[in-house]
């Protein structure tokens, strides 16, 4: 590799804390290995890891990086040729010291080769990339704490995060927003990611994750109104009512809140908690008549909703309805129920 690549390996700022994967006994173990001709390579102390967190995503540091966030087409240097892999495979003991460098290679922006070759999108150099390195250095998060997984995931590149679950890397990574890779795949609509990430060789990762708005990948795929990420979801086992963590709502609240009929529907079929409730006590018909839609208060109803359930202002659906007749005519006054439900008796 040339001097220009060896140089940046290991090059961390003291503000760089996202680094400490293992990077430094991996570059230990390669300047210490011996050679097949029995010459030992001469021993380099490696340069230390430094732990000061403080402003690691400040605003203007976004402003100013441009090459590593998600979708950019451009970087501040381009790849140097001396690390695009070789023609022929190389035997294990003959790799030379360029490629193994490369292994440890860190922009100014904390980029591997690998984050790099991904922005770029050269599919042999990641893949090759993938096959060399440890787990550890496949891990490794830039500035703004995207891992190789994040930006894969983010530009549809599924031969590389098919590439990169199967060498087991940790799925539940979050950036700078708090998104992991899945958090991606739904907010991408990407969903042949979505199906890779899924069925990673952990089983199941922690589908209650949610990002620092308090949105889990179902709420996502809910506000995407993406039905068939919701189902692949719900059968991988996400908590069809879980609420996300600004208000409490719940994907039956947020489908109410689109006053979307298809996906309350669709929702509504993986027989929810209809009487879910919000941080303000509100629950889904709550919204509904709220919105003033008749509609989605009628297949709330048919579905058992309490029409007496109070808010935590003391207000139930049928308060709210009051002087709509459509909606009153859905919350009657006179039919017989105990706590919001119909009595049916015999005869």
């Amino acid at each position: 590799m040339s001097e220009e690549c060896a140089s940046k390996k290991l090059g961390l700022h003291p503000e760089d804390t996202c680094y400490d994967s293992g990077l430094e006994s991996l570059q230990e173990a390669v300047l210490h290995s011996t050679p097949e001709d029995g010459t030992p390579k001469p021993n380099r102390a490696p340069q230390p890891l430094h732990s000061d967190t403080t402003d690691k995503v400040s605003e203007t540091q976004d402003l100013e990086r441009v090459d590593s966030t998600y979708g950019s087409a451009s970087l501040t240097e381009s790849l140097p040729q001396t690390c695009l892999p070789p023609s022929e495979p190389l035997e294990t003991g003959n790799q030379d010291s360029e490629h193994l460098d490369s292994l440890t290679y860190l922009s100014e922006e904390g980029d591997t080769l690998l984050h790099l070759s991904i922005i770029h999108g050269i599919l042999e150099l990641s893949l090759y990339f993938i096959s060399l390195a440890p787990k550890d250095v496949l891990d490794i998060q830039n500035d703004l704490y995207q891992s190789p997984l994040h930006l894969a995931v983010y530009l549809g590149q599924m031969e590389v995060v098919e590439a990169l679950v199967a060498k087991d890397v940790n799925l539940e990574l979050q950036d700078r927003k708090g998104d992991t890779a899945l958090h991606l795949a739904c907010e991408k609509e990407h969903l042949d990611c979505a199906k890779v990430l899924l069925r990673g060789p952990r089983g199941p990762q922690n589908l209650q994750l949610q990002n620092w708005k308090g949105l889990s990948c179902l709420h996502i795929a809910t506000l995407k109104r993406n039905q068939d990420l919701i189902s692949l979801l719900l059968e991988s086992g996400a908590d069809i009512n879980s609420q996300e963590g600004t208000s409490g709502k719940t994907p039956l609240h947020l489908a109410v809140e689109m006053l979307d009929r298809s996906l309350l529907l669709h929702l509504l079929q993986r027989r929810p908690k209809v009487d879910a409730f919000m941080y303000n006590g509100c629950t889904p018909l709550h919204l509904a008549v709220g919105r003033k839609d008749a509609g989605l208060a009628r297949l709330l109803c048919q579905a058992g909703a309490d029409i007496l359930q109070r808010n935590r202002e003391g207000d139930t659906p049928q308060d709210l309805a009051e002087g709509n007749n459509q909606l009153l005519a859905l919350l009657p006054f006179d039919d017989l129920k105990i706590s919001g439900k119909p009595v049916v008796t015999s005869a």
